[in-house]
Parts: structure tokens; C-alpha cells; sequence
């Protein structure tokens, strides 16, 4: 594995808003051009999931969006939009909490999330929400696909989104859609430097690669995407899915 001081990670300017229908993959092109960048063996991208989203067409003009009672009463609760509640419900598998204006859902992805990761932020101005991608793995593995063939390199993509956390404040960025590379890695078996034989570590290398893109890719610098170059990442057919704990083993629900 390379050494952490080996570690780059390069931002991903785009030049222009992503609509329905873009392809994300020139753009990426495009964006390494104009940055004279050349992507090399072993490198990855991360890309945010709104512009995957944006270009999957997975906006949802909040107009159109008529609020139950229940929405209504909740919002006005707390002052917050019954459009983007009722949305938000709609899109969830089941609502995990309720409490003091936030809503924390299970999405179809199986995530837990505030607002079934419905976002008005980075939109439009607030006339139009955004959802996630209908499929991260499916939408990973297309532009890993695309790369592949357009580059003729085996590029590993990570699409991240930024979630709260249970008993820790602020946001961090987790890994939503994965392909080319193991979403985590396992050191049970391997012994430390005092060889006491690993249990329990099983790094979630996927995450951690999402959260430090995203000290690049932040919410108010217009890099929706980085390259990470360095990380020794292993190879193989990987999913986001992976990372989520099974619910006979979880022991919060």
C-alpha cells in the first residue's frame, strides 16, 4: 500500500451546470483536458452523487408535490418545507425517526439518511429537489465502464453523498456507489506489529476514500468530482452495498 504521504488528491473543475441527459463521463473527459491531467494505473474517481443525479435526470420540481395533512402539520411545526417532507417520505422504505424537525429515513438503498437524501441545496435556488441516484452501484459501474473503454485504464469509481451521524455532529461523506474495487478491506487473520492476531478490523476504505475527496469536493467549491492517485485499493467487483450492516447483526434496530 502506498504511503500515506504518497496520497494526492486532485480536484475535478467542471465548466458548466450538469442537465438531464449530460454525459458525465465527457465531461470528466472534457474537465481532464482543459486541466492537462492525465489519469494513470491506479488511480480513482470520486464524484459526487448531485451530479449524477442532475445528469440522471432525478429532479423533482417541488410544485408538482402535493402534501398530506400530516406533512403539512409537521412542517409547519417546525418551519421547515412540506414538499420536501412529503417527498422525503415518499422515497423512504421506512421512517427510522421522527423527532424535533428532523426526519431520519431507510431509503430503498437500504441507507439511513436525513430526508431520504432528498436535497434542495445546489439545485436551482429551491424551485426543484433533488433525489439519489436511482442506483449508485449501476450508476458507478457505467462510468466505470465508459473510462475503461474511452481510456483503456482501470478506473475504480466511488459516487459519495454527506450524511449526519448518530452521536457526532457535523456531516461526513460516505460511499453511496462503488465499482472496480473492494469497498472495504479485511485484516482478520493478519497479525500487528506486536503479533497479536487481528479480530475484528475491517477497514471501510471506500468511506474513508469518500471522506477525504471531500475535503476537496466541498459544498460550496464547484468540484463535483476528484481523482484520488496513490491509494493502494484492491481490485474486484465491489458495492456500496456491502458497507451496510446486515439487520440480524445490527444492534440499533
Amino acid at each position: 500500500m502506498a504511503r500515506s504521504c504518497d496520497l494526492r488528491i486532485i480536484p475535478i473543475e467542471l465548466d458548466s451546470e450538469i442537465r438531464p441527459g449530460d454525459s458525465l463521463t465527457d465531461k470528466f473527459l472534457q474537465a481532464f483536458t482543459r486541466q492537462k491531467l492525465s489519469l494513470t494505473k491506479g488511480d480513482i474517481l470520486i464524484v459526487k452523487h448531485k451530479v449524477v443525479s442532475k445528469a440522471e435526470g432525478q429532479i423533482v420540481r417541488l410544485d408538482t408535490i402535493k402534501p398530506s395533512a400530516s406533512s403539512r402539520a409537521w412542517s409547519h411545526k417546525y418551519g421547515l418545507d412540506e414538499r420536501v417532507t412529503e417527498l422525503a417520505i415518499s422515497q423512504s422504505k421506512r421512517i427510522v425517526r421522527r423527532k424535533r424537525g428532523v426526519l431520519i429515513t431507510e431509503t430503498k438503498h437500504r441507507l439511513i439518511c436525513a430526508n431520504s437524501g432528498v436535497d434542495v441545496s445546489n439545485v436551482d435556488g429551491g424551485e426543484n429537489a433533488l433525489l439519489l441516484p436511482d442506483d449508485p452501484d449501476g450508476s458507478a459501474a457505467r462510468i466505470h465502464r465508459k473510462l475503461k473503454k474511452r481510456l483503456r485504464l482501470f478506473i475504480p469509481v466511488i459516487i459519495t453523498d454527506s450524511f449526519g451521524r448518530p452521536w457526532r455532529e457535523g456531516l461526513t461523506e460516505v460511499a453511496i456507489g462503488v465499482a472496480g474495487m473492494k469497498p472495504m478491506r479485511d485484516y482478520r487473520g493478519e497479525r500487528d506489529s506486536h503479533q497479536y492476531k487481528l479480530q475484528a478490523s475491517v477497514e471501510a476504505v471506500a468511506d474513508e476514500l469518500a471522506c477525504a475527496a471531500g475535503l476537496v469536493c466541498g459544498k460550496l467549491n464547484r468540484t463535483p468530482a476528484c481523482i484520488v492517485r496513490g491509494f493502494g485499493y484492491q481490485a474486484g467487483r465491489g458495492s456500496a452495498r456491502d458497507l451496510i450492516r446486515p439487520a440480524a447483526s445490527d444492534l440499533f434496530r
